[in-house]
């Protein structure tokens, strides 16, 4: 399989995400610039952190409309793997390909810390190997997930509430949340279970030289997507 690492201007995880997924992963990757039409030869896609555009009008607005978007919409619709992580995930929702919005941390402050998320469900691909509470980096200063009530209900109606802050014993607690995220929601599936955004960032602990392995347990969902295994 090939994944294709997004780069807008602005983006700064490209490089993790590509290196992680080609090196600690095994899964060949390739850069797309973001005014490119096609993904053709490519199996599924990594939208990275960053500032795309420098956060102008609101974080991911301007990246939700560049060309590139719309081949990862027709990804998603195939019910190919997509992931967002971080900037990655505002520019999925921004893009309406998954719902909700990320908000100014409650703090009013950037964060920048390990956290601990425990899967919302296991019938996801990108959460079937999430068997016990795992350790992320977060490093953002808009990443409050909000939705409405109806919408909450749905997400939880339907299975995706992909990942939840909590603290290391994998029990939610207010000070486990770290933006004040609504119902401690760190990440969000699509409806097909295809495509996950979420804050915390999965390429950032593929090696443990570096901190620790447990991104490897989310970017699995790539290979189990195409039809690898998990």
């Amino acid at each position: 399989m090939k994944v294709a690492v997004l780069q807008f201007p602005g983006s700064n995880c490209d490089q993790d995400a590509l290196y992680a997924l080609r090196d600690d992963l095994g899964i060949e990757a390739d850069y797309v610039w973001h005014d490119t039409h096609s993904l053709a030869g490519f199996d599924g896609v990594f939208i990275p952190g960053g500032f795309t555009y420098g956060d102008y009008l609101r974080c991911g607005a301007m990246a939700a409309r560049a060309p590139i978007m719309a081949e990862v919409r027709r990804f998603a619709a195939e019910g190919r793997p997509v992931i967002g992580a971080c900037n990655g995930f505002q520019i999925l929702c921004e893009s309406g390909i998954l719902p909700g919005t990320l908000m100014r941390n409650q703090s009013q402050k950037f964060i920048c810390r390990e956290v601990w998320l425990s899967a919302g469900q296991r019938r996801s691909p990108w959460t079937a190997n999430v068997d016990r509470p795992i350790r992320l980096p977060i490093a953002h200063g808009e990443g409050r997930y909000m939705v409405d009530d109806e919408s909450l209900a749905c997400l939880e109606g339907e299975g995706q509430i992909a990942f939840r802050y909590v603290d290391q014993a994998g029990q939610c607690a207010d000070a486990a949340n770290p933006n004040g995220s609504r119902d401690a929601i760190a990440g969000v599936l699509n409806g097909a279970g295809n495509v996950l955004g979420l804050m915390p960032h999965p390429e950032r602990a593929t090696r443990a030289q570096l901190g620790g392995e447990d991104g490897h347990l989310v970017l699995a969902g790539f290979r189990a997507l195409v039809g690898g295994g998990i």
